[in-house]
């Protein structure tokens, strides 16, 4: 067939993300309708042989009637109070739709905070891996009812493609109420779906939009393609009634190219994953010597230091005007980059002593971050959570 995506047919482990807007009725409420659909497309996908992770949101809609609520909250506290209560609700509801088709569903609940620290991110990986390993299908969220701004995904968008890049699937799938994405407002005459997308250059001058509920759109959509092609992983954003189709690799929605290269686990975990400590600001030679030559940050180059990191910590390597050029592990504390700053290793470690004569960022724990902070018109993550 013109078109098929055999890459996302073929794909033995694959990460399905649903958003509120793709389970919930008219009134806002969870439609038991929709999760039976769509347990039955993923059951459907065990049952030929492969494995499947469900990213759900819907745990705030859940809750929405219990606690009287009309509709969705904007304060964190009662977002909280509503994902408690939802949470469970959500859960049952897919644990019941998963045991009449004869399969286990095992939930997963992650914040920020347990893919921003490395020791977190494996053991999340290693608990993922032993489910899929039992025959049980993980359902994760993102525990709304503990993060707090500081350690939300954004939305769930992203938080798929972070569990897709952490299990190494082979494909993920968005599935949105929108039937992918469009070179205008869908709504608008002569606006035409965009088939495939192969690089961030492709969408340039597209104009990205919301989705009608939670708190994810286009936007959050583009980028965690962008977060998942980047770890070698075909990414499709297509309408959730779909989703039997996207999985089958036919040409619905838009399909995201995978990169050729592919970087490691700890580059991908330090370009999207990992919290910064702090920032190093850099001379242009050395931001010349960090983009262009993949060298190591030395010392010589350095002309500031701001934060509260200490050795081993993820930092922001930033220019001369503040913007993000790359992230890597530092080695000193931020207190000793002072005395470090603008010096040669060779003269640190004839007065400081022979440990003194190492870089301050390796370059094989460093990630380089150029393109994505120059992109015109990027926007920053969102803070609220979509649930």
């Amino acid at each position: 067939m013109t078109g098929k995506r055999p890459d996302i047919a073929a794909a033995g482990r694959v990460v399905v993300k649903v958003g509120s807007s793709s389970l919930t009725s008219d009134d806002g409420a969870i439609d038991d309708r929709r999760i039976a659909e769509l347990v039955a497309v993923l059951v459907g996908r065990v049952r030929a042989g492969g494995q499947a992770v469900l990213v759900s949101s819907g745990a705030i809609a859940s809750g929405l009637t219990p606690l009287g609520l009309s509709r969705r909250p904007r304060d964190l506290a009662t977002q909280q109070a509503a994902a408690s209560v939802g949470q469970g609700l959500l859960m049952a509801r897919y644990s019941a739709a998963f045991a009449a088709q004869g399969v286990q569903a095992g939930q997963i609940l992650l914040t920020a905070d347990d893919l921003m620290r490395r020791a977190h991110y494996r053991n999340a990986q290693r608990t993922l891996s032993r489910l899929l390993e039992l025959g049980i299908l993980p359902v994760v969220n993102e525990n709304d009812t503990v993060a707090t701004d500081e350690i939300r995904f954004g939305d769930n968008d992203r938080l798929a493609a972070l569990v897709a890049h952490v299990i190494r699937a082979g494909a993920l799938i968005l599935l949105s109420d929108v039937d992918g994405l469009y070179d205008a407002d869908p709504r608008q005459p002569g606006a035409r779906r965009i088939g495939r997308v192969e690089s961030r250059a492709d969408l340039a001058g597209v104009s990205l939009g919301r989705a009608r509920e939670g708190t994810g759109g286009m936007i959050t959509k583009v980028d965690a393609a962008m977060i998942a092609t980047e770890a070698g992983i075909p990414t499709v954003v297509a309408l959730a009634d779909r989703a039997t189709a996207a999985l089958a690799g036919d040409p619905v929605g838009t399909y995201f190219a995978a990169h050729d290269r592919r970087p490691t686990t700890r580059q991908l975990w330090l370009a999207h994953a990992a919290a910064t400590r702090g920032r190093l600001m850099l001379d242009n030679g050395a931001v010349r010597a960090v983009l262009a030559g993949h060298a190591s940050l030395l010392p010589a180059g350095i002309t500031g230091a701001e934060g509260a990191f200490d050795a081993g910590d993820p930092v922001d390597l930033c220019d001369a005007d503040g913007h993000v050029v790359a992230r890597g592990l530092v080695n000193y504390d931020v207190a000793e980059i002072p005395a470090l700053m603008g010096r040669s290793t060779r003269s640190l470690a004839a007065e400081l002593g022979p440990e003194y004569e190492r870089e301050v960022v390796h370059r094989d724990d460093l990630v380089i971050l150029a393109r994505a902070a120059r992109q015109p018109g990027r926007r920053p993550a969102r803070r609220a959570s979509q649930s």
